[in-house]
């Protein structure tokens, strides 16, 4: 049975592995990340943090911390499964990333919009697997880590309790 250090550990390293992964697409691969990408990296970078919080200076708080990771992995679930949603066209995303209709919009609104457009729209697809987008993989990535989190936070025993707390 894996320690309460160990689901944290576990659950820090996947957020990391998460950051690499993206700062890797990034920077080898040239994908450019849209502003929904560059939010959803927020929740790893603090879930990272926390988890090594968790398992060094504030041992004690560890369950607290736990939880926190949790919130952590939840909240970038659900950012994960807006993204993907705004990629595939279930609802619109943030006007700040995303493209209008163009219908009946004069020629020089049109290229008012054009010249003020960020150069990576949230709505496009720029990279899938087994047609699963970037962002729909952070959802169930997350999704699985806010799971791990949640087992450190169940399965947290005091260690005052009894000697033989596996911790």
């Amino acid at each position: 049975m894996m320690t309460v250090y160990g689901r944290i550990l576990l659950a820090g390293g996947g957020s990391a592995a998460i950051l690499l992964g993206a700062l890797g697409f990034q920077l080898i691969g040239g994908l450019v990340p849209c502003p929904l990408c560059i939010w959803q990296r927020w929740p790893h970078l603090l879930a990272v943090l926390v988890a090594l919080a968790a398992v060094t200076l504030l041992w004690r708080q560890r369950r607290y911390l736990a939880g926190l990771g949790a919130v952590l992995m939840m909240l970038s679930t659900g950012l994960g499964v807006y993204h993907a949603g705004v990629e595939q066209d279930w609802w619109p995303g943030p006007t700040t990333c995303t493209s209008d209709s163009v219908a009946g919009k004069s020629v020089e609104a049109l290229m008012s919009e054009i010249m003020a457009a960020p150069l990576v729209r949230c709505d496009e697809i720029v990279w899938d697997l087994f047609g699963i987008t970037m962002a729909g993989w952070n959802a169930i990535i997350s999704a699985g880590l806010a799971v791990l989190w949640i087992g450190a936070v169940i399965w947290w025993k005091n260690p005052y309790e009894s000697s033989s707390a596996s911790q």
